[in-house]
């Protein structure tokens, strides 16, 4: 084995090695969930040489620069004072935006609409770069594949889901077999897979490549409104239903490999921590659940919102979980130890529907019915500040790969982005 360059991963902070084995280029990852702008840069150097043997003497101080730019990374978000302001809008939507999505490097984003288009974005311009026709209904869910981002998977209340290709736009292929709306769909991390999820109470998965589907994820009593891949070995899905389970699903052996069970109501999403350890649900019961994926078994159930729980989303490191809920407050817990409280954030006006840290995890985001999405700081509950000018409901926001930017959705048919 040769060892043939770095690369470097910001968020959560860890190193890509790229290696030559046998003539193929392979790739090996080193997380480093635990460095903070703090930590000892000799100390990482010395352990990651003692246990990883593609590390040679001659490549050391390589090793080294490469933790130094990593550390200097971390240390310039380290302040949450930054103030965003409004770089764009996207506007050419004729009915209210469904969902939005970046791509990679920040520089492209997706929207989907009730008028049955997709819609690719360059957001250094504002401009639309392609109008993604052919479903026959709403489009609710965008995806592009990471990390290449050069495909997008939409899904319909068509009842379909398609494969685009993001330069020229063509339908690559169209996936069937569902009986009802889909509501998510999303390419596999380690594979060429696409995963839909259903109202009709099923989950799909369909070769990415030919769009010929390989198994029917049958079991679930109600609509499907979660689904997320296991980013860690691309062969586990997890589903939420409104039925109040969280399924868990081994792809290879295309049946269910467990349920998690203790919601008293419909789940209002589910996800997967970075390294896909624990799982996070929310519930319209009004609680919040961290599961043990391996044991299957919930964690902590916490009763502290006062009315239903619409979202849940871990920080980069999958150190804590942030919750909104439609009593108007953003909660963060310890994900990993006593999942104690850390942080109340009050201010929101009416219900909170989406909630992301961004990539440092110094900051949170959340999106309002009260027409506004607000940024906290993530460690003592304060708002930062108040994104407004929206007229319609804010359902949807994210911030892109680097955290310098942010992307708001509204009802008001626009999306707003803010640098």
């Amino acid at each position: 084995m040769k060892l043939c360059k770095f690369h470097l991963r910001y968020h959560p902070p860890g190193i890509l090695l790229e290696y030559l084995q046998s003539g193929i280029i392979k790739f090996k990852t080193i997380d480093l969930l635990d460095f903070t702008a703090k930590s000892d840069v000799q100390s990482i150097v010395k352990s990651i040489a003692q246990t990883e043997q593609l590390i040679t003497e001659n490549v050391i101080d390589q090793l080294n620069l490469c933790i130094n730019k990593l550390k200097k990374k971390l240390e310039a978000e380290i302040t949450v004072g930054r103030h965003f302001y409004i770089y764009k809008t996207l506007q050419s939507h004729l009915l209210p935006i469904t969902n939005v999505a970046f791509n990679k490097e920040g520089k492209k984003c997706l929207t989907a609409s009730y008028d049955r288009t997709c819609k690719i974005w360059n957001v250094e311009t504002g401009k639309e770069e392609k109008s993604l026709l052919g479903h026959k209904n709403v489009v609710y869910s965008v995806s592009y594949n990471f990390p290449l981002c050069d495909r997008i998977v939409t899904g319909s209340f068509d009842k379909t889901a398609k494969i685009w290709d993001t330069v020229t736009g063509e339908c690559l292929s169209t996936l069937w077999g569902h009986q009802a709306e889909v509501v998510s769909a999303s390419f596999s991390p380690t594979n060429d897979l696409v995963a839909t999820a259903s109202m009709d109470h099923t989950a799909r998965v369909f070769h990415g490549s030919t769009g010929q589907e390989v198994s029917t994820l049958l079991g679930h009593s109600g609509e499907i409104i979660a689904l997320n891949f296991n980013r860690c070995t691309g062969q586990q899905i997890i589903t939420g239903s409104f039925d109040g389970t969280i399924s868990i699903w081994d792809i290879r052996a295309k049946e269910r490999a467990g349920v998690l069970k203790g919601h008293d109501a419909e789940i209002s999403n589910c996800v997967f921590n970075w390294d896909c350890r624990l799982i996070g649900s929310s519930s319209l019961d009004k609680s919040v659940r961290i599961w043990d994926v391996r044991k299957q078994i919930s964690l902590t159930n916490i009763h502290n919102h006062t009315d239903e729980v619409l979202d849940v989303a871990f920080d980069w490191c999958g150190r804590r979980l942030a919750s909104v809920s439609a009593d108007c407050s953003a909660r963060i817990y310890d994900a990993c130890t006593d999942f104690r409280e850390l942080a109340v954030m009050i201010g929101h006006k009416d219900e909170i529907s989406k909630v992301s840290f961004s990539p440092g995890g110094t900051l949170l985001l959340t999106a309002s019915a009260d027409l506004t999405a607000r940024l906290w700081n993530s460690h003592n509950g304060t708002c930062t500040q108040v994104l407004s000018g929206h007229r319609g409901e804010v359902f949807s926001c994210a911030f892109n790969y680097h955290g310098d930017t942010v992307i708001t959705a509204s009802t008001d048919n626009t999306c707003r982005v803010w640098r």
